[in-house]
């Protein structure tokens, strides 16, 4: 699951990035970069998704404390999808003509945006893609949800095609740390591409998880998913084919 992670972080920074890339022949259009991250996220979410959960961003520490996942795996997540935003960009750095590979899409600043507009941008992008994930994903619901990869790879492009001209549209503090270290260009900004994401999902997952559709689980239950000792009495094998025929039926 780790080397899922890292894996399926290291494609979506390549192909993300790839898109964004100045050539001198045809610029990309935002539309372009917009579907390419979008696409990116929807295709690794469902070749990748059933291994790991196909986090690729902020969505590991949001589930952290939606009591989805035990801070063990949390923190190894978080890891891998590190190494993994550094590896792909480095690739692409290695293979990109340098006349076309410009700043390999670091996140920066547009337009006059301040760090306060943009930090609030960043979070407002990845709240909205976090309460995409959590509904659409979420083992607990019995009506027909149709495919959750198209339904995330839709948000990421709803994000890009109004983020980009903020900040180049990061929702995933991995996605700007791995060209910011390939390229060596840390700016006074960068912290807005870790909190703004990062407190945007946590929020999203308080909303979700504690108020709209809370878990109901005792605190030892709770303690027991963070520590990675959680063992519960339902069938989950069952639970996920009663989904996949749900998923089924709305592909008919």
């Amino acid at each position: 699951a780790v080397f899922a992670e890292f894996l399926a972080t290291l494609i979506f920074v390549f192909f993300g990035l790839g898109s964004a890339l100045k050539w001198p022949s045809a610029l990309p259009t935002i539309l372009q970069i917009a579907l390419a991250f979008g696409l990116a996220i929807g295709t690794l979410a469902q070749a990748l998704g059933p291994v790991s959960g196909g986090h690729i961003n902020a969505i590991t520490l949001a589930l952290l404390v939606g009591n989805q996942i035990s801070l063990l795996r949390a923190f190894f997540y978080v890891a891998a999808q590190l190494v993994g935003a550094i590896a792909g960009a480095g690739i692409l750095y290695g293979v990109a003509p340098l006349n076309a590979r410009g700043n390999l899409a670091v996140n920066a600043l547009n337009n006059n945006t301040t760090q306060g507009q943009a930090m609030v941008v960043e979070l407002i992008l990845t709240f909205q893609l976090a309460l995409c994930i959590f509904a659409s994903t979420d083992s607990r619901r019995t009506s027909p949800v149709g495919s959750p990869a198209l339904s995330i790879g839709l948000s990421v492009t709803l994000g890009h095609l109004v983020g980009i001209y903020f900040t180049g549209c990061s929702m995933n503090p991995a996605r700007s740390f791995g060209p910011a270290v390939v390229m060596n260009r840390f700016s006074p900004a960068h912290w807005v591409f870790w909190v703004g994401p990062i407190v945007g999902a946590v929020l999203a997952a308080i909303l979700y998880f504690y108020l709209l559709f809370p878990n109901s689980l005792s605190l030892s239950e709770r303690v027991a998913i963070i520590k990675g000792t959680y063992e519960p009495d339902e069938d989950w094998e069952e639970q996920r084919e009663e989904r996949k025929k749900t998923m089924e039926l709305t592909t008919r």
